[in-house]
């Protein structure tokens, strides 16, 4: 039987970073893998989460046990996450429940963070203490529809993206969605649940902020052909600070010269100079969805499956999970990882993954995006078969860090619910992931290098 790229992870290790990310050269490195870093990864005796030796887990929260608060159950379909410094050198996770309309287990309703009564997503906020024990766990927005991924701002607060278009009148629903929240993981109700219009109406996957200039860079994962748009938000009040995005900004979307589709870009490394951006005539969809809406003869720049967004030194990276013909793409890879530099307008493909039969190419599907703490970005996957999270080195080479085990399929046919939402804490010491089904919020510690 020939040796696939799964039964290769099985026995590779993790990255060891050094330098940043930001000096990434793409080339024949970035298109391989490596058995070496922190070795193999072991079989979880518990059937949770394989990991290197000398690393281990505990499990924070799992889907349906009681919330702390008291406020129902833990919510379904674990997604986007970032942590925060809390009191006492504790810290603070806020993460995301991408539930629609039918969710069997819903983000409780809670007065004065609810949006709409028929809305069943939003987030929850998990307090840990200095020694990593949780000590309180709350709703902290509901009301909202597919809250999938999001961003951190450099303000503290935490932007919980909706990826839907749906309207008031269906599904249950009472209001539009489509939108980003702002969500302060110290107090919820200081935010309320209330719409960043100005930021969009559209199937929303993931944000980063530019922490120089205040600019909201933004993601789409559209399901349809022609798929999403790649956006940048300048805000009225550039200087930030929660709440500063309510007074409103300018939408735009990216637009590659030449280039209609970014799965067209098949080799890493290259360079597109003089990106520019095009404003978004109705930003709130009134008729149209932004990503059809008229661009000018030129047209806009469009990408199938776009969702992981982080911003780093001087650059954001964002995510093309795949692209398949089958779909309407106009061509097929199995991800991509794009570094966008704002001063110099240069778009760069950094890595391709896949395909699944390669063991030459790393990983399939990458999804949520976060910076190591030692330099790298560490990369969720979400595609068939086994998932894991990646760690991509500063030079372009992707290692597994850690393997589901929860087997949510059968014996004879095993399914294993994507990663999603991976962060560190504000000291580096400490990796939080998210399972997406079942539900399982975990915490890594290890020698991280």
């Amino acid at each position: 039987m020939p040796v696939t790229r799964r039964q290769m992870l099985a026995g590779a290790g993790a990255v060891v970073f050094s330098g940043a990310v930001a000096e990434v050269h793409a080339g024949a490195a970035a298109r391989t893998l490596r058995p070496d870093g922190y070795g193999p990864l072991l079989p979880d005796p518990r059937g949770l989460l394989d990991l290197p030796a000398g690393f281990s887990y505990r499990v924070l929260s799992r889907t349906g046990d009681p919330l702390r608060s008291g406020q129902g159950p833990v919510p379904s379909n674990c997604d986007g996450m970032a942590a925060f410094e809390g009191p006492g050198g504790g810290v603070r996770l806020v993460r995301n429940h991408e539930n629609k309309a039918t969710a069997q287990v819903p983000v409780p309703h809670v007065e004065g963070l609810v949006y709409d009564r028929g809305g069943r997503g939003g987030c929850t906020v998990l307090e840990l203490d200095a020694r990593g024990a949780v000590t309180g766990e709350r709703v902290g927005l509901s009301g909202t529809a597919y809250n999938c991924a999001g961003g951190h701002t450099p303000w503290g607060t935490w932007l919980s993206c909706e990826e839907t278009e749906d309207r008031a009148g269906t599904t249950g629903y009472e209001k539009d969605h489509g939108f980003v929240f702002e969500v302060d993981p110290a107090d919820p109700h200081r935010t309320g649940a209330v719409p960043l219009t100005a930021l969009g109406r559209f199937q929303h996957e993931a944000v980063a902020v530019d922490p120089r200039t205040g600019v909201v860079y933004e993601t789409e994962d559209a399901f349809v052909a022609p798929f999403g748009l790649f956006y940048r938000f300048l805000p009225h009040r550039p200087a930030g600070g929660t709440g500063s995005l309510r007074a409103g900004g300018l939408l735009e979307a990216m637009r590659v010269p030449g280039v209609a589709d970014l799965s067209v870009v098949q080799e890493p490394g290259t360079v597109f100079e003089g990106v520019e951006w095009v404003p978004v005539p109705d930003p709130l969809a009134r008729h149209t969805p932004v990503r059809l809406q008229d661009y000018g003869p030129r047209g806009i720049t469009h990408a199938q499956k776009l969702e992981g967004c982080y911003w780093e030194g001087s650059r954001v990276y964002f995510v093309s999970s795949y692209a398949r013909r089958r779909e309407g793409a106009p061509a097929d890879h199995f991800g991509q990882v794009w570094a966008y530099e704002p001063a110099r307008r240069r778009l760069t493909l950094v890595v391709v993954f896949g395909p699944a039969t390669d063991i030459r190419l790393p990983g399939e599907s990458p999804d949520n995006i976060c910076l190591a703490p030692g330099g790298g970005l560490m990369v969720c996957e979400d595609g068939g078969g086994a998932q894991h999270v990646f760690a991509l080195s500063p030079d372009g080479e992707v290692f597994p860090v850690a393997r589901g085990a929860q087997n949510i399929g059968t014996a004879k046919a095993p399914e294993y619910g994507e990663f999603a939402g991976v962060t560190f804490s504000p000291d580096g010491s400490v990796m939080f992931v998210n399972c997406y089904t079942p539900g399982t919020t975990f915490a890594v510690t290890g020698p991280w290098r």
